[in-house]
């Protein structure tokens, strides 16, 4: 695939008052080039101009700029081949010493885990499952396949969109074995192999991967510091004209923006236009904090062209494996197509059993709610004091802070932090196509104690990375 060429006049443009700094200048211009390609302001893949065109452009010697790109290529952030030029990248990694595929709360134990945002379980499961098994004889006398989802928890899921006002039947709903799973469906529905997927950037890199798997290439919009730019959002709709968009505009994974109801209908007329189908992720709408009124479900807008995703894993528990899709009736028969692909059903215990939680939300959730924005508030004080430099916003719902270093050391961050036992995934694996070296989130899962405790580690761990060379480490269980 041909590199992107950045015109010498851009890149200018880019790099400002580069040499306001001390030192020599050829290093002032090669840390200034790497925090661009770090932040993401310069993606990955793309062809700098040649040494004599942006010497040229910055009013500089030649062995300024030279020198500054064999700095550049000595540290990874620049690769030179025959015929390409020098093209931009980022630095590889060392996988993490506990695997790709830990369990956060087992094989984590006596670490301080901000990798999974996900909480542990409202009180009432073990009821739930007991009062569940109770129900489940009838089915045992079935092969217990359901494509569908059982009748009973497809009723409720669409009881809960209808308290919603967005109407919605039991045969529009397909229930998966997660909210992933649901995505992954939707996702080889509605595409084909070289379709164009629309995605935020930063967002859950495993959904990410699950489209990228499925053969689509992701085109990936940043979210600008005051949310979803909507002008730049309808602009990338018309220039790449996408088969689908993925989005989680309820306090979004892992920003913790909420998309207004004036956005989400300018947004929904935009895909409508483009004939592109929008997949909603809805997992986080259950967990306003502050109390404020939720805007309208996504699909209130265009609810013959978008799939609707959620599930109860950061609601009740993610160790029940259910989530859903909320399917346009016209979509229903391809959306089971795509499914009998990759499995038959969900567990039918499970369904049960959520049911019974969905029946009694009412009363779990406030608990659920009230637990989640004490530990918000413990974190957020934490990082005040501890980590004063660090910039973020508190979100008003969610499970997690989006917090910006002033440096872009990210994954070196990583490793020195795991060190230190604190667990963490650098900012840069929540962008499709890299950068965001200068941010981490931090989900506020952990009891408010360990949250205090762990902080204070990470901020030990943010002081020494002035004193020494860390090791990159990536911890790759996200959630």
């Amino acid at each position: 695939m041909k590199s992107q060429y950045l015109p010498a006049s851009t890149l200018s443009g880019l790099l400002g008052a580069w040499s306001d700094g001390t030192g020599p200048a050829y290093r002032i211009l090669a840390g200034r080039l790497r925090l661009l390609i770090a932040d993401g302001r310069i993606m990955p893949g793309s062809r700098l101009p040649s040494e004599r065109e942006l010497t040229d452009a910055l009013g500089v010697s030649r062995t300024t700029v030279a020198s500054a790109y064999r700095e550049l290529r000595d540290s990874g952030y620049l690769i030179s081949r025959r015929g390409s030029g020098s093209v931009t990248a980022l630095p590889s990694r060392i996988e993490p010493e506990l695997g790709r595929h830990h369990a956060p709360g087992i094989d984590t134990d006596g670490l301080y885990d901000f990798t999974c945002a996900a909480p542990t379980a409202v009180p009432g499961i073990s009821t739930a499952v007991a009062e569940a098994a109770e129900d489940l004889p009838p089915h045992l006398a079935t092969p217990g396949y359901h494509p569908m989802g059982l009748p009973v928890l497809r009723e409720e899921i669409a009881a809960a969109y209808e308290e919603r006002g967005l109407p919605t039947s039991p045969e529009q709903i397909i229930v998966t074995a997660g909210a992933l799973a649901a995505t992954a469906t939707a996702v080889r529905a509605v595409t084909q192999i070289g379709d164009r997927v629309l995605t935020e950037s930063p967002t859950h890199p495993n959904s990410v991967d699950a489209i990228r798997r499925s053969g689509c290439r992701v085109v990936a919009t940043p979210i600008s510091p005051d949310g979803w730019d909507l002008p730049l959002l309808e602009a990338t709709i018309r220039q790449s004209s996408p088969r689908a968009a993925w989005l989680v505009v309820d306090f979004q994974n892992p920003t913790g923006w909420l998309m207004s109801a004036t956005d989400r209908q300018r947004l929904a007329i935009a895909f409508a236009r483009s004939r592109t189908t929008a997949i909603v992720d809805e997992t986080l709408f259950e967990l306003s904090l502050d109390g404020q009124e939720m805007p309208p479900p996504f699909a209130s807008y265009d609810p013959a062209g978008v799939i609707t995703v959620g599930s109860v894993s950061k609601s009740f528990w993610g160790g029940l494996r259910i989530g859903w899709m909320r399917v346009p009736e016209t979509l229903v028969a391809r959306v089971l197509d795509a499914r009998a692909s990759m499995d038959l059903g969900a567990p039918v215990l499970d369904q049960l059993v959520v049911a019974g939680l969905l029946r009694r939300r009412s009363t779990i959730l406030p608990e659920r709610r009230a637990s989640l924005a004490l530990r918000r508030d413990a974190l957020a004080e934490a990082l005040r004091e501890h980590l004063p430099s660090w910039r973020f916003r508190v979100p008003a719902g969610g499970l997690s802070l989006w917090c910006e270093l002033p440096e872009p050391v990210g994954s070196s961050l990583v490793g020195v932090a795991q060190r230190n036992g604190v667990l963490l995934v650098a900012g840069s694996r929540f962008s499709p196509d890299g950068g965001l070296e200068s941010f981490i989130r931090l989900p506020f899962t952990l009891e408010p104690d360990a949250l205090r405790d762990g902080v204070e580690r990470l901020a030990m761990s943010y002081a020494s990375l002035t004193t020494g060379p860390p090791v990159r480490r990536t911890a790759a269980m996200i959630a």
